[in-house]
């Protein structure tokens, strides 16, 4: 296993945490302190653009999908007002566009939830010419294949029938699929 060299935090350890989910955010503004970094946590896109523009941190983790709109908004504000900032993009299910659409606009890098502090630090604090460790816990294959089915179920407004056709495979056994829960 090749040993990666992280970056230390620097003198500016400010970092925003944008995420909807209160507990989520609680448990990592925590976990991300006794890292060393400084915490400023927001739930809306409206509450990041507002730190993004007062006071722009050094570190951002931002999830994509908020109550009030888009993450990215937040990404390009902080890439206007604080080049430098390195960015962790977090995404629900591994929406490969969105993640592309991320690091487009200046995210440093995009994990898919449920990802752990030690996941988001590695990301944070790695240098630009390297990638992080690969992730403690990554999602299974079976999961991996679950997820994209499930977004092409979506952007096919839940119809079956034309999901099947696009990712050629029987209705039936799409509806097997679409019966059971996630793998793990």
């Amino acid at each position: 296993m090749a040993e990666h060299k992280l970056r230390e935090i620097g003198e500016d350890k400010t970092l925003l945490l944008l995420d909807d989910d209160e507990p989520f955010l609680r448990r990592l503004a925590k976990a991300m302190e006794k890292r060393g970094f400084q915490p400023e946590m927001a739930q809306t896109v409206t509450a990041g653009k507002a730190i993004a523009t007062g006071r722009p941190p050094a570190y951002a983790v931002v999830d994509l999908r908020l109550e009030d709109g888009n993450g990215l908004d937040v990404v390009e504000v902080l890439r206007e007002k604080r080049p430098d900032c390195k960015i962790v993009v977090l995404t629900g299910y591994g929406a490969i566009a969105t993640a592309v659409a991320a690091v487009k606009i200046g995210a440093t890098d995009y994990l898919s939830k449920p990802a752990d502090a030690n996941d988001i630090t590695n990301a944070l604090l790695s240098s630009a010419d390297e990638l992080p460790p690969p992730p403690e816990n990554p999602m299974s294959a079976d999961r991996v294949r679950w997820e994209h089915i499930q977004r092409v179920y979506e952007l096919c407004d839940r119809n079956v029938s034309e999901t099947a056709r696009r990712l050629n495979m029987h209705r039936r056994t799409l509806q097997r699929i679409l019966a059971k829960r996630s793998p793990r």
